[in-house]
C-alpha cells in the first residue's frame, strides 16, 4: 500500500471528492524512519490530507485551485518537530521526566508517564515509595500489570499494562473501537449556514479557541494556524508548562490565562466562545460539564459552532473517559510489543516518535476544517472526536514495513532542509518547516512561539 492509497481511502471516510486528489504530488517510500511500522506514510498520509481540505477551503470560497506537494521524509520530520527544535543553537531540556519509562512488574511490565507533578504524586502514593527509579522498580514487583493499571485509573492518575496485540484485541474496549471511524463528524445543534470567509490564505478569518496541551490538541491548532486561522490558546496559571513540546506547538497563536474556576473569568471565555468559529478541547470527557462547558451548552452560546474534542481512549465504552498519553495507548494496544518483537528485543520498544499524538492532532484538524465545509452547506453545530485508541488501531491497519528496523535515525544534519528560524522571547529559535509546500498560499505560522498568558484574554480588533 502507497500513501495515495491510504490517503484516498482516508479521503473517502470523511466524503471528500477523490477529483481534489490530482492537484497532490506525494514523494518519497518508506521506511524513512527505524520502525516496522509505515510512520513516514502516516505523517505524509494525514499532513497531506489536512493540506488538500484546506485549499478547497479556500477554492470553494473563491480563491484559485492550487498544487500541494508533500514529501514523506519533511513529513515524518514534522510529526517529531519537538525533537528538533532549537533554542538559540542548542537542544531544550529533556521531555520526559527522570521517573517515566517502563517497569518490570510480578507478571511481565507497565509503562508510567510522570511528567506532570499530579501524575507523578499520584503514582509515588499509589506505591507508597521514594521519588526514586529504584524504590519505584521494586515497590512494581509485588504488582501484576492490570492490578497496577485499574489502581492507576481509580485513582485518576495514568499508567499502562504492556499487552501483547492478541491481549488488546481481546478486550472488550478494543472491539468497541474497531466500530468507531477515525474521524468522529456529526451535526448536533442548529444553527444558521455561515459562508467561508475569501482572504490571503485558506483559513483567513476563521477564530479557533484552543483549550488543549500536551501535542495532539496543540499540533491541531499549530496546523489550523499554518493556514491563516487567528488561534487563541487558553491555559491557567497553576498548570505546569513543558518548555520544548510548549515552545514547538504554541506557533502562530496567541496565548492568553483564564482561570475557569474564577466565575468572572468564565464568563470571559465564554464571551470568547460568542466570537468564535471553533472551540478546541482536550479535557477528560466530561470534564467541563460542570463549568457548562459542554459541547450543547457552547452550542447554546455560540449557535453554529464547531466543537472539537480529543483524547486517549475514546468518550464511551469501558475505557471511555480514562486519562492516558500516547506512550501509555502504544504499550496498552500492542504496539510496543509489535516493535519489540520487529527488532528482536525482549523488552518493550516504543515508536521513534509520539506518532499517535501527531497523527491524531493532524487528523482534527482534518476533521474541523470539514465540519466548517458542511456547516457552510447545511448550517448547524458540528462535533468533531478523534482519539489516541482509534488512531492506534489506524496505524496497524496500515501494514508493516520490514525493513523499518534497520534503517538510521535521521540527525540533525540529515533533516537541516526542513529548518526554520525565528526570534522569539525565549530567543533564536530553529523549527520544523511545515511539510505541504503550496503553490499559490504557502503555510507559515506568523507569529512566534510564546510563553502560556502572554497576551489578553481578547479577540485581536480586525
Amino acid at each position: 500500500m502507497d500513501s495515495a492509497i491510504t490517503l484516498r481511502t482516508l479521503w473517502q471516510q470523511i466524503n471528500a471528492p477523490d477529483e481534489c486528489l490530482k492537484q497532490l504530488c506525494l514523494t518519497g517510500a518508506d521506511p524513512v524512519l527505524p520502525s516496522s511500522f509505515p510512520l513516514g506514510r502516516m505523517a505524509q498520509t494525514c499532513i497531506a490530507a489536512c493540506a488538500l481540505m484546506a485549499g478547497r477551503l479556500h477554492s470553494d470560497a473563491g480563491g484559485p485551485k492550487q498544487a500541494i506537494a508533500v514529501d514523506m521524509q519533511h513529513a515524518a520530520t514534522e510529526f517529531h518537530s519537538e525533537r528538533w527544535l532549537r533554542i538559540n543553537g542548542e537542544e531544550p531540556p529533556p521531555i520526559w521526566d527522570e521517573l517515566a519509562g517502563i517497569y518490570p512488574c510480578a507478571d511481565g511490565f507497565v509503562r508510567l508517564h510522570t511528567n506532570f507533578p499530579q501524575h507523578r504524586d499520584g503514582v509515588l502514593r499509589l506505591l507508597s515509595c521514594e521519588p526514586k527509579r529504584e524504590a519505584i522498580a521494586n515497590a512494581l514487583l509485588s504488582w501484576e500489570s492490570i492490578a497496577f493499571e485499574e489502581g492507576c485509573a481509580e485513582a485518576g492518575i495514568v499508567g499502562s499494562a504492556y499487552r501483547q496485540l492478541n491481549d488488546w484485541l481481546a478486550h472488550p474496549h478494543a472491539e468497541l473501537v474497531s466500530t468507531w471511524p477515525l474521524i468522529s463528524i456529526e451535526k448536533f445543534a442548529d444553527g444558521t449556514a455561515r459562508d467561508l470567509d475569501l482572504g490571503p490564505r485558506p483559513l483567513s478569518g476563521l477564530r479557533v479557541l484552543d483549550l488543549t496541551r500536551v501535542i495532539a490538541g496543540p499540533v491541531c491548532t499549530r496546523t489550523l494556524a499554518a493556514y491563516g486561522a487567528e488561534v487563541l490558546t487558553i491555559s491557567s496559571p497553576h498548570l505546569p508548562w513543558t518548555d520544548a513540546i510548549g515552545m514547538d506547538t504554541s506557533r502562530g497563536k496567541r496565548a492568553a490565562f483564564l482561570h475557569l474556576r474564577h466565575p468572572d473569568e468564565l464568563d470571559q471565555l465564554k464571551a470568547l466562545v460568542n466570537d468564535c468559529h471553533v472551540f478546541v478541547q482536550g479535557y477528560r470527557p466530561g470534564a467541563l460539564d460542570g463549568l457548562k462547558l459542554s459541547g450543547e451548552e457552547i452550542a447554546r452560546i455560540r449557535p453554529g459552532i464547531i466543537h472539537a474534542s480529543i483524547n486517549a481512549y475514546g468518550s464511551c465504552g469501558p475505557w471511555g473517559g480514562r486519562r492516558g498519553f500516547d506512550s501509555l495507548v502504544q504499550t496498552a494496544t500492542g504496539i510496543n510489543a509489535m516493535e519489540a518483537e520487529a527488532f528482536g528485543e525482549k523488552l518493550p520498544r516504543a515508536l521513534p516518535l509520539q506518532a499517535l499524538d501527531h497523527a491524531s492532532g493532524y487528523l482534527l484538524a482534518l476533521g474541523v476544517m470539514e465540519a466548517r465545509r458542511r456547516q457552510r452547506l447545511e448550517g448547524g453545530s458540528w462535533r468533531v472526536e478523534v482519539s489516541l485508541v482509534r488512531t492506534a488501531h489506524w496505524l496497524r491497519s496500515l501494514g508493516r514495513v520490514a525493513t523499518g528496523p534497520k534503517h538510521p535515525a535521521p540527525n540533525f544534519e540529515s533533516i537541516a532542509p526542513w529548518i526554520n528560524e525565528c526570534e522569539s522571547d525565549f530567543g533564536r529559535i530553529s523549527y520544523v518547516a511545515h511539510a505541504a509546500i503550496f503553490e499559490k498560499t504557502p503555510a507559515y505560522w506568523a507569529l512566534p512561539p510564546v510563553p502560556p498568558g502572554s497576551h489578553p484574554a481578547i479577540w485581536p480588533t480586525r
